[in-house]
């Protein structure tokens, strides 16, 4: 079977008209670039960072105090590095941003252990991230899209529809949002950390995990997801492993292969939810442009070439997806792929009916995967009374 990239205007059964946002040109009395239209310093890997210095006629070296600054310092006034040359330092004043997304809602959930955050974005559209703790680390779940395209029915950023991507630097700016409220975090209970410790990391309460499951579909928006993972898992920024971030997707079949093919070490997931074609069409939109098997054809294609297990993300519905019947079909459908299985109480969302199953029924599920040699786990439900859980991220567009 050959594989072809998919164009990312393809598919769009939910969304509203795309607003293009076309940047006002600069005044031309002092030629100086808009806050809204400079690029983001977040946008730049290492090395491309030091070929903008460079080109600007500094040397490259400086390159690496600024990125020192943004990552290990935590610090966005980066007007205040130190010891750049003039030239260099008003260069960046006048044509480049900083990048951090400014808080219009921080929401505490009352479990103790997840914050939701509101970002404005520089157009004027929002998006939410959320920070979870679990013990012994700490997770931030990323969005990739405002809203998504893939039209899920119960989830809350497919109800919502599309709008447009994210950039490379925008998706880095949610990580870098997390990790300083984790330097504040450490300020109030240093236990939290190791002060004398010789990474800048170990020093205040550490960000270990980056899942891409908030809003929007990551492998619609491929090449600015791909590029905010290397600029995370770069060793001299927040040198997060490739093994700590992991990337789920509804199915976008050319995503899949191109992971596998450009070998990109970060892990996949897989949402599922149903095991034959009709159903899984009737909750996942795009099961009628890449269908089950054709999904089942690539994730077996990505688990060779990688030589990885892949995890398959399941939503459990009261009735819809949680039966025995139900358990059996995910069985045999996946007995011979590398894989674990994420089994997920359905999260409330206003625009679907369905309730969440109970506990019984998720352990019945987890012990009939079991007879097929399937590993899974029950994911444990954070944040939902702030909206801050699987599916229940959105914003609602003027």
């Amino acid at each position: 079977m050959r594989w072809r990239h998919w164009e990312s205007t393809e598919f769009r059964p939910n969304s509203p008209r795309l607003r293009v946002y076309k940047p006002a040109r600069p005044g031309c009395a002092d030629r100086l670039m808009s806050e809204e239209t400079r690029p983001s310093l977040y946008g730049y890997t290492c090395s491309e960072l030091e070929a903008l210095v460079v080109e600007w006629g500094s040397k490259g070296v400086h390159a690496a105090k600024i990125w020192r600054h943004l990552y290990l310092e935590g610090r966005s006034d980066w007007e205040t590095i130190h010891e750049l040359p003039q030239q260099l330092a008003q260069r960046l004043h006048t044509e480049m941003s900083a990048g951090e997304l400014p808080i219009t809602r921080e929401t505490h959930s009352s479990d103790g252990f997840t914050r939701k955050y509101l970002l404005g974005l520089k157009d004027g559209h929002q998006i939410e991230t959320v920070l979870m703790r679990y013990s012994g680390r700490v997770t931030a779940c990323i969005s990739s899209q405002v809203g998504c395209a893939m039209g899920c029915v119960f989830c809350a950023t497919g109800q919502m529809g599309y709008t447009r991507h994210l950039t490379a630097a925008e998706i880095v700016a949610q990580a870098l949002h997390v990790d300083r409220t984790l330097r504040e975090t450490t300020q109030e209970n240093p236990a939290l950390a190791e002060s004398d410790h010789e990474s800048p990391h170990h020093r205040h309460e550490r960000l270990r995990n980056i899942v891409l499951m908030g809003m929007g579909e990551p492998l619609h928006n491929y090449d600015a997801v791909i590029k905010a993972t290397e600029i995370l898992r770069d060793p001299g920024g927040l040198a997060l492993g490739a093994k700590k971030i992991t990337l789920s997707t509804v199915g976008v079949i050319p995503g899949i292969i191109r992971l596998a093919d450009e070998r990109q070490p970060i892990h996949l997931a897989v949402s599922l939810h149903a095991a034959d074609q009709a159903k899984r069409a009737s909750i996942v939109p795009v099961a009628k442009k890449w269908t089950l098997d054709e999904l089942m054809q690539a994730c077996r294609y990505y688990v060779e070439k990688m030589d990885r297990r892949i995890f398959f993300e399941w939503t459990l519905i009261e009735g819809e997806n949680d039966r025995a019947e139900d358990a059996h079909a995910v069985g045999r459908l996946l007995k011979t792929v590398p894989c674990q299985v994420n089994l997920i109480p359905l999260n409330p969302t206003s625009g679907y009916e369905g309730v969440p199953s109970d506990l019984t029924s998720a352990k019945r599920f987890q012990s009939i995967l079991a007879e097929y040699g399937l590993p899974s786990t029950v994911r444990q439900r954070r944040g939902i009374d702030i909206a801050a859980g699987c599916g229940q991220l959105a914003i609602a567009e003027e």
